[in-house]
């Protein structure tokens, strides 16, 4: 069986939000589709993308204004 990688967790500041993936410094065989992605609503402050499985979280401490 392959060795599978773990998907990457990103933390974010709420300087960071809206939040969207790919972030604009990726590399450019990491691209796909943007997707916007909604930490504002989840109880974790966290949220996972559906094409690469990176999951960005809110730094601890961050509070989101306006969201």
């Amino acid at each position: 069986m392959a060795d599978q990688k773990k998907p990457e967790v990103i933390e974010i500041t709420a300087q960071d939000v809206p939040l969207y993936c790919p972030p604009p410094n990726a590399p450019r065989w990491r691209l796909h589709p943007r997707v916007f992605l909604d930490i504002a609503h989840s109880p974790d402050h966290s949220a996972t993308c559906p094409y690469c499985s990176t999951t960005y979280t809110l730094k601890a401490g961050e509070k989101l204004k306006g969201h």
